[in-house]
């Protein structure tokens, strides 16, 4: 198989159809484009849960440690939850040592205590099974049962959102890794402001506007892109989909880390773009944007079974989700 995330074909038939217990407190349970579990506590309390690997290198702790506690919060922000803490498995190779492990377990908790986040718990391995760190974090929220959002919310009519910009985590990650190559063409300040774009990853001041402004579904933008969040999200909800590309958000600094690797930025990962589905857009823009935030509704959601994107008078169908073209850059470590 191929590195990234596993074929929808595969999911659905080797993974979900393998799955036959849902005890009735299961609110949101395993589901094509679901970031979230949720568990229904009674008395409206329910529980939020994602869990994700996260590879990265020794080196770097600092931005290990930073996508780690990240990608948790996305996520929960994603079902409307205010995240309160992670739990954490951390395997490392027989290659590391006690102060690396020590630095990660500083970082770690360094960007949590930005985030008003506990680290909750978890495990710590050496092990031949792996060349890097490998930390796999479990994220743990809280909302009200009556609140929770699901990427399968989705109705014919809605409008499509996007916040922020696409690709912006694979523009970082990219320009942290490939600084020397990048020098060939650009100028420092240029890869400077690249890197400079993690401060939109974190997206829980958007999901949280959304979600007290009518949103009716969102979807974390991750691995696959932005493409890939909306054939997820469509599949989720069983809805067709009419898409601008030119009304997609991007950063020059993505066009052009993009066109000097030859990747395709609306298959990058996009942690810092959160996709969302509304009866009134413009409400959710104006209020995000109201709140400092940046967002754009790209689309419509249809009662066809066409997901299309437009490119001007050109028309051309969304494929299903394709390996993340991060992958295509080689080592990032």
């Amino acid at each position: 198989m191929k590195a990234g995330k596993i074929a929808e074909s595969v999911l659905k038939r080797s993974v979900l159809r393998q799955l036959h217990t849902e005890p009735e407190e299961v609110l949101l349970g395993a589901a094509v484009g679901e970031d979230c579990a949720a568990i229904d506590l009674k008395d409206q309390n329910t529980v939020v849960l994602s869990s994700d690997p996260v590879f990265g290198s020794l080196e770097q702790a600092e931005e290990l440690a930073k996508r780690v506690v990240w990608k948790a919060i996305n996520n929960l922000a994603s079902a409307g939850a205010a995240p309160v803490g992670i739990m954490i498995t951390v395997l490392f190779p027989t290659s590391a040592n006690e102060p690396q492990l020590r630095t990660l377990m500083q970082k770690l908790s360094e960007v949590c205590q930005a985030q008003k986040l506990a680290i909750l718990g978890g495990h710590t391995e050496v092990t031949r099974a792996v060349n890097q760190p490998v930390v796999t974090v479990t994220g743990v929220g809280r909302t009200q049962k009556d609140k929770l959002v699901r990427t399968s919310g989705v109705k014919p009519g809605m409008d499509i959102i996007a916040t922020n910009w696409i690709a912006l985590e694979g523009t970082v990650r990219i320009a942290n890794a490939k600084e020397e190559e990048l020098r060939t063409r650009y100028a420092q300040p240029f890869i400077d402001k690249a890197k400079k774009l993690e401060v939109y990853i974190p997206i829980l001041s958007e999901a949280a506007v959304a979600c007290m402004s009518g949103v009716s579904a969102m979807h974390d933008v991750s691995e696959g892109g932005i493409f890939a969040a909306l054939w997820e999200m469509a599949e989720a909800s069983g809805v067709g989909l009419e898409i601008d590309l030119k009304k997609i958000p991007l950063r020059q600094e993505t066009v052009e880390i993009c066109e000097f690797f030859g990747i395709n930025p609306y298959k990058l990962v996009s942690g810092g773009c959160m996709l969302m589905a509304a009866a009134d857009g413009n409400a959710i823009v104006r209020e995000i944007e109201k709140a400092g935030g940046t967002a754009s509704i790209i689309g419509k959601a249809t009662d066809s079974n066409d997901r299309v994107l437009w490119n001007e008078d050109e028309r051309r169908f969304l494929e299903t989700p394709q390996t993340d073209e991060i992958n295509k850059i080689g080592d990032l470590s």
